[in-house]
């Protein structure tokens, strides 16, 4: 089964509680990333995995009545998170797809999966280092096997905090492919990662009427409007990249000693 599990968590230190912050009066960032992979063709089944922190508690009581499972796992190894997730849910092909993509385009998410599918490929991203397209389109697909073994071997912080590093740091031992866009729109970004990408999500939700909202939908507003893209041009999103890094040195420091 082709299954998309969404990770989510109350305790974002940019911006605390944000997957439960309003983009519309009665849509949340959840509602919203969950309802634009629900226009998904090719998704069997969504499920939302949160970790067993109290404050969590929040996102699966918000899930209650929605049909869309909540699975709880570790804080700190979203790598395990994800391991434990697909194997009780019995997901042999899982999407990955974090909280903070409220504009996800499904068909991207389509697209990538397709690419899985026709050639036997243990993983399958759109974002590796020359991503060219925007942060907030990030799509991740992978088998339950390449997930087994990036659980059973990973040692890094990084490759248990952000689930897939573990593929293109052993790229000989998988079957790996990047898709690029037609064109390079690397430069724009949709995440939500501080309130400034909130703000502009609103505004982005506010302006186009249609669902689900497609990368191109977006891509035309800001050509109409391009002073759109100041609200959240200071926003540096490497930041949890750089902690990665850091993470990682500290704990190689540790290892050599």
């Amino acid at each position: 089964m082709i299954g998309c599990i969404i990770q989510a968590r109350m305790g974002s230190t940019r911006l605390p509680g944000k997957v439960l912050r309003y983009v519309e009066e009665e849509e949340t960032v959840l509602d919203f990333v969950i309802k634009q992979l629900q226009k998904s063709k090719l998704i069997g089944k969504i499920i939302v995995a949160t970790t067993n922190l109290e404050e969590d508690n929040e996102i699966e009581d918000y899930l209650k009545g929605t049909g869309i499972e909540c699975f709880r796992g570790s804080s700190e190894n979203v790598l395990e998170r994800y391991y434990k997730c697909a194997k009780k849910f019995s997901i042999s092909t899982i999407v990955r797809i974090p909280s903070d993509k409220p504009l996800i385009d499904p068909e991207i998410v389509d697209k990538t999966v397709k690419e899985f599918t026709k050639d036997s490929f243990d993983y399958v991203t759109n974002f590796l280092s020359r991503s060219t397209f925007p942060s907030g389109t990030e799509v991740e697909v992978f088998s339950i096997d390449a997930l087994e073994i990036a659980f059973n071997n990973a040692k890094l912080p990084s490759e248990k905090e952000h689930v897939t590093p573990y593929f293109p740091n052993h790229e000989n031992d998988f079957k790996i492919k990047h898709i690029e866009n037609s064109e390079n729109f690397a430069h724009l970004r949709w995440a939500v990662d501080r309130i400034e990408d909130l703000n502009l999500v609103k505004e982005i939700v506010s302006k186009i009427q249609k669902r689900p909202i497609l990368i191109q939908d977006i891509i035309e507003l800001f050509e109409k409007e391009p002073k759109l893209v100041d609200i959240n041009k200071e926003v540096d999103g490497k930041e949890g990249e750089l902690k990665s890094m850091k993470d990682d040195e500290e704990f190689l420091e540790g290892v050599n000693k």
